[in-house]
């Protein structure tokens, strides 16, 4: 057995090294394995006394030395040709985690645990190495240097997989996208190794993708569409986790849009939320709603796919896409441009995501809203009030960020989209969706200006009433006049809402400023000059 031999200044960390796996192997050999156990527990306690050492003093050389000394035995230990399966696969279960807190000791460090890990690889089974990864994965400690071999190893081992491909890799991705986002979240990493982490994370999606090339039918289906979640929820928490405007955070959402293609995903079909239903029934079935709690962001993810490629003709190329096209597909179809509103009130309540990729989901929005478009629903058998729900929670994202909107500009842009989307909803239900934002909303500017476009739909309803009564051919030419939906007595009772609201306690418009007040007053006379005509 080759044995790197120790400098003078680690002698004892080297040599106990090669006591405890001397150890090891003589109680394997003799059949004991209650004395193996304790041999690799006394390892793996050994190693984490040296790891710690070294994490606690980073500018101490001789720790460095000493970890990378215990970690060049170890390689060298498993590298023996007479070393038994049976000791490999013992320690297999326990040196992965150990190993890994090593890698942010030193690059010399990170190089050689990734060997280990690979050694381990190599010479276990897949399906065993594949548990043991993910495991190690849930014990590590929140840095991105520590996860990088174990999420490496997992890159490597998903290619070894021989059967039940689905089913394996499904077990291990919900581990994977929690050590993201807690690794990425949570850390004080710099960029750069946040960086280096989800290309590691790239490296995971190319091994399911080359995965997938292998299979046929429906197995290959189910695989693509688990790659596929997989992609949108990294596409997340890249967004979240580096600076959007550098290029490496650009590099690597190219990357991940590259996948698109191959998962026969559409700009389309994400923006307006389709692909990402498809592929949750694909995936989850019928019987484990449970599994999507683990991809949370799945749907932020293919609302800022789009949102991307918008912003960076790179990124659209990567996923070949024509962003033009899809935005006037949404424009002339209604039913496709809310379900687009639907995805996009993710990214507004996205407490996380940082305010200049909020700007540009407005902008978004914006566009597909921008000049004529249609307010006609192809399918004629669709219930549109089904998708007011929806409309009203995402009203509600956006009514968020004018209110907290660090800037004026971004909260000026929000309200024309806030009044662009309020305008595409049919004059039949926008009082109730303006009624329920109202009785919904603690701000009192907020009461206030919602209460001023209930003013303005009144005063154009009123303007369209009267322009009727003085044109004579069109009152002969209509039996009855059109319902008036804003001039009846469900304003009073909005109006008495607010000034008396249900739950006591003063009127919500008491600390508003005076030309909020004014609104307020004029929508009020309003009311009263409509209960007077008797409309």
């Amino acid at each position: 057995m080759s044995v790197a031999k120790a400098d003078d200044r680690s002698p004892s960390a080297a040599l106990r090294t090669i006591e405890i796996l001397s150890s090891c192997s003589k109680s394997t050999e003799a059949g004991d394995p209650h004395q193996s156990a304790n041999s690799v527990s006394e390892l793996v306690e050994f190693l984490d006394t040296i790891s710690d050492a070294a994490a606690s003093e980073p500018d101490n050389e001789d720790t460095k030395h000493n970890a990378f000394e215990v970690l060049t035995e170890i390689y060298g230990y498993l590298c023996s040709p007479s070393l038994d399966q049976t000791v490999i696969d013992m320690l297999a279960f326990e040196l992965p985690t150990a190993v890994s807190k090593f890698a942010g000791v030193s690059d010399r460090c990170l190089e050689i645990a990734n060997c280990v890990i690979d050694r381990f690889i190599a010479m276990c089974s897949p399906r065993d190495m594949l548990s043991i990864l993910c495991e190690a994965l849930s014990k590590t400690i929140k840095a991105s240097a520590c996860i990088a071999p174990l999420l490496s190893g997992l890159s490597k081992v998903i290619l070894s997989i021989q059967r039940r491909h689905f089913e394996q890799v499904k077990e291990a991705v919900p581990i994977i996208v929690k050590v993201l986002k807690v690794v990425s979240w949570e850390s004080d990493d710099e960029e750069t190794e946040v960086e280096s982490l989800f290309d590691r994370a790239v490296d995971i999606a190319n091994s399911i993708h080359g995965v997938c090339t292998k299979l046929e039918g429906r197995s290959k289906e189910k695989l693509c569409a688990l790659l596929g979640l997989y992609v949108l929820q990294s596409m997340a928490l890249v967004s979240v986790s580096l600076n959007h405007k550098s290029s490496s955070c650009h590099r690597l959402v190219s990357q991940f849009s590259r996948f698109f293609p191959y998962c026969s995903l559409s700009y389309l079909g994400l923006i307006t939320g389709s692909d990402v239903e498809k592929m949750t029934t694909i995936v989850i079935g019928e019987d484990e709603d449970h599994y999507m709690s683990c991809l949370t962001y799945v749907k932020h993810g293919a609302s800022l796919s789009v949102i991307w490629g918008h912003i960076s003709d790179e990124v659209a190329q990567a996923a070949e896409e024509d962003l033009t096209a899809v935005k006037d597909e949404l424009r002339s179809n209604q039913m496709r441009r809310w379900q687009t509103v639907g995805m996009l009130k993710h990214i507004y309540s996205f407490v996380n995501l940082p305010w200049d990729l909020k700007k540009e989901a407005i902008n978004l929005l914006l566009c597909i809203t921008d000049g004529n478009i249609s307010q006609k629903c192809d399918d004629e058998h669709t219930d549109l009030s089904s998708f007011m729900p929806n409309l009203f929670a995402a009203l509600q994202a956006i009514k968020m960020v004018i209110i907290y909107a660090p800037d004026t500009v971004l909260r000026k842009l929000a309200f024309d989209a806030f009044k662009r989307v309020l305008a595409d909803i049919p004059t039949s239900q926008r009082f109730d969706i303006l009624k329920a934002l109202i009785t919904n909303t603690d701000s009192s500017s907020m009461i206030a200006i919602l209460l001023d476009l209930v003013r303005g739909e009144m005063h154009m309803e009123n303007r369209k009433r009267l322009s009727m009564r003085n044109d004579e051919v069109q009152q002969t030419e209509n039996k009855e006049c059109p319902k008036m939906l804003f001039w009846n007595a469900t304003v009073l009772e909005l109006v008495e809402l607010v000034l008396r609201p249900p739950k006591g306690g003063p009127p919500s418009l008491t600390e508003s400023s005076d030309a909020m007040q004014f609104s307020f007053y004029y929508l009020t006379t309003l009311c009263c000059l409509a209960d007077f005509n008797g409309f």
